[in-house]
C-alpha cells in the first residue's frame, strides 16, 4: 500500500497519473499548500523541503517502509517498483532520464514561473516577458524533438511524459498566447495523453478538495510569503 501525499497541482498531478497507469494500491493524503499543511512537523519528516507531493511505500525496496519527496524521484522509483514506463535497455533509459531532468529543470521552474508573474505581478513588465519567452522557447525544444518522436523520451509512453504533461495543460496561462496551436507536435502529443483513461482519473484525485476560489491573502503569504522561510 503507497500513502500519497498531495494536492491538484501539475506536480501533484505526476504523480497521481503514475499511480493510476501502474494500478497501484494508494491512500491520498490532501495536503492543502494554501493551508500550511507543509509546514506541518508530521509532513515534515516525508518531506524536509516542505514541498508536495511526497509519498510512503509500507513495501520498499527492502520489504520496509520507505519515503520518497520530490515528483521526479517519486515516478523514477514508482517505474523502477513496476517494471512499468522507463525501459530497461540502457541507451533507452539514459535517454528517457534525460527528458525526466529537462521537465525538472526547465520546464516546470520556467512554466511555473511564467505563470506566477503573469497571475501575480502583470505589472512587472521584465518578469512577464523573461518567463513567458522562456515558455514560448521551451515549447519550441519540445515541439522540434516531437517531430521526432511520437513521445519524448521514447518511441513509447514513459515517466517523462507523465513529468511534463501536466505542466502543458494551460499554456495560454504561460503567455502562448495561440495555446498549443503553435506548437503542432505538442498539440498531438498532448492530445494522445489527455485521451488516456488513466491521465483523465489522475487529474480528477483531490480535484474535490480544492474549491477552486480565488487565492487568499494568507494562501499567498504561504506559497509566496518570507513565512514559508521562516517556519521550522
Amino acid at each position: 500500500m503507497i500513502d500519497l501525499y498531495s494536492w491538484p497541482t501539475p506536480n501533484g498531478h505526476k504523480v497521481h497519473i503514475m499511480l493510476e497507469e501502474t494500478g497501484l494500491t494508494y491512500n491520498t493524503h490532501a495536503i492543502n499548500i494554501g493551508e500550511g499543511d507543509q509546514f506541518k512537523p508530521d509532513f515534515l519528516k516525508i518531506s524536509p523541503n516542505n514541498k508536495m507531493p511526497a509519498i510512503v511505500d509500507s513495501d520498499g525496496p527492502d520489504g520496509k517502509p520507505i519515503s520518497v519527496f520530490e515528483s521526479g524521484a517519486i515516478l523514477i522509483y514508482l517505474a523502477d517498483k513496476t517494471g512499468k514506463f522507463l525501459p530497461q535497455d540502457k541507451r533507452r533509459y539514459y535517454n528517457v532520464l534525460q527528458w525526466c531532468m529537462f521537465q525538472m529543470a526547465s520546464v516546470g521552474p520556467m512554466f511555473g514561473q511564467a505563470g506566477h508573474f503573469r497571475r501575480m505581478a502583470p505589472d512587472n513588465e521584465y518578469g512577464v516577458n523573461r518567463y513567458s519567452n522562456e515558455a514560448g522557447r521551451i515549447y519550441g525544444v519540445m515541439d522540434r524533438r516531437l517531430a521526432e518522436s511520437d513521445y519524448l523520451g521514447d518511441s513509447e509512453y514513459t515517466i517523462a511524459d507523465m513529468l511534463t504533461w501536466p505542466w502543458c495543460r494551460y499554456p495560454e496561462s504561460q503567455g502562448q498566447k495561440a495555446g498549443h496551436a503553435d506548437f503542432p507536435n505538442v498539440k498531438r502529443w498532448f492530445d494522445a495523453i489527455a485521451a488516456r483513461p488513466a491521465v483523465q482519473k489522475g487529474v480528477q484525485v483531490l480535484a474535490d478538495a480544492s474549491s477552486g476560489a480565488p487565492m487568499s491573502d494568507k494562501a499567498k503569504e504561504l506559497l509566496y510569503g518570507k513565512g514559508q522561510y521562516q517556519r521550522r
